[in-house]
């Protein structure tokens, strides 16, 4: 092994041109266990090509031998050359050791290449061979769960989690949680989610057990957690819209504005906040400032239509109809829009006394809201306005009709039309 302790030392020296000339001399003449030493030394200082060469040169003298195949195969794979590793992999035999691990290598490539069923037969065989091994368990769950089959997923966690609750690097309980609240059941995901807590502190599972409260409605704990996760990341973006609807939950308003402005001071470019506070704005009775969030939002996302559509409402209540107008104008309704788009269109036109406008959307909007109430209403006083009491009455008619108790829908039909 002198040479080989030679050439690593050359490496460790940054001589590798001189390490180069030492390799050749084991590639041509020495034993298996340099070559095979050198290859792995070569793999981890990532001279794939030099590393590839060693265990090519090996499988010749020991041909389908997995122990040569394996790391043989990985280095292909790091060297882009996947095809070459499956086309080695499905060559190592059922009875060699090395064949469930060789399973799990095909599996992973398949599923790269998107050949998802063939990747999960090449798992379950890895299972038939290796029954016991967490490593294929977890395989198992990982695919299961990226599959969005949380169910099975979960199962295969729960088979790792008895052997152990880290693997690979991965909190195995934060995975399972994940799983649960992926499937909608959040309640059951909670105890999962303190336990990989306890393991380690990382803010991404804080994220999810926050955020997983928050769904299941414990508002309480979600804000604990998110204001947790707060102190130690500030500009942990994501989480100050759902503390700002955790407060809301607890109908602390005021807090819900703050949290919400706190947000936007950590991310400007945040459409979602900005309506967000508008909407709590308007709770809080603050028009003008709700105002300006809703037009902040739609400055950085013209076509955020819920954003539009609760900024015209707002203009509607104050009977601001040349703004819902000169909105409208500006976001550039078409026939592919929102039908509420239509319906305050017409209204606001009509308020500006754009009679022949306002007909239009009227007409527009009918096609959508035939059977509402409140827009039947707003169309048929529209249309007494306009004296076409014949289309009024007929509209009237109709909501006398689904609502035979409402005195003021038969009055209306009886003074357009003399009865009833």
């Amino acid at each position: 092994m002198d040479k080989v302790n030679k050439i690593i030392g050359m490496l460790e020296a940054g001589q590798h041109m001189e390490a180069m000339r030492e390799y050749n001399e084991v590639l041509k003449s020495g034993s298996p266990d340099e070559k095979f030493i050198l290859a792995e030394e070569f793999i981890g200082y990532g001279f794939m090509e030099e590393a590839i060469s060693l265990l090519e040169n090996l499988l010749l003298y020991y041909p389908g031998e997995g122990e040569i195949i394996i790391p043989l195969a990985e280095a292909y794979i790091d060297n882009n050359a996947e095809e070459k590793a499956i086309l080695l992999l499905e060559e190592i035999e059922q009875d060699d050791d090395s064949y469930g691990e060789a399973l799990l290598l095909l599996a992973d490539l398949y599923q790269l290449q998107g050949l998802f069923e063939v990747c999960e037969r090449k798992l379950l065989q890895s299972k038939e061979q290796l029954p016991d091994e967490p490593v294929v368990d977890f395989a198992l769950a990982e695919f299961y769960s990226s599959m969005g089959e949380a169910g099975k997923a979960i199962g295969y966690y729960e088979e790792v989690l008895k052997a152990q609750d880290e693997i690979a690097g991965v909190n195995v309980n934060q995975r399972i949680a994940e799983n649960l609240s992926a499937a909608g059941a959040f309640e059951e995901s909670l105890p999962y989610y303190e336990k990989a807590l306890k393991k380690s502190k990382d803010i991404n599972t804080l994220f999810g057990f926050a955020l997983t409260a928050f769904q299941a409605g414990y508002a309480g704990a979600a804000i604990e957690k998110f204001e947790e996760l707060k102190s130690l990341d500030p500009e942990y973006h994501s989480l100050y819209l759902y503390l700002a609807k955790s407060y809301e939950m607890e109908e602390d308003l005021q807090k819900s504005l703050e949290t919400t402005k706190e947000g936007i001071r950590q991310d400007e470019f945040n459409k979602d906040l900005f309506f967000y506070g508008g909407k709590i704005a308007i709770k809080l009775g603050k028009e003008e400032e709700a105002e300006q969030y809703f037009r902040e939002a739609l400055a950085l996302d013209p076509g955020f239509s819920e954003a539009a559509l609760t900024l015209n409402r707002l203009f509607l209540h104050q009977e601001r109809f040349a703004d819902v107008a000169d909105l409208l104008e500006a976001i550039d309704v078409d026939e592919h829009a929102d039908p509420q788009f239509f319906w305050d269109a017409a209204v606001a036109y009509q308020g500006i006394e754009e009679c022949g406008k306002a007909s239009g959307y009227f007409d527009a909007a009918y096609n959508y809201y035939q059977n509402n109430e409140d827009f039947l209403k707003d169309y048929g006083y529209f249309l007494i306005e306009e004296g076409k009491t014949d289309m009024a009455a007929e509209i009237f008619k109709q909501l006398a009709n689904k609502h035979p108790m409402n005195e003021e829908y038969a009055d209306l039909v009886y003074r357009l039309t003399g009865d009833m």
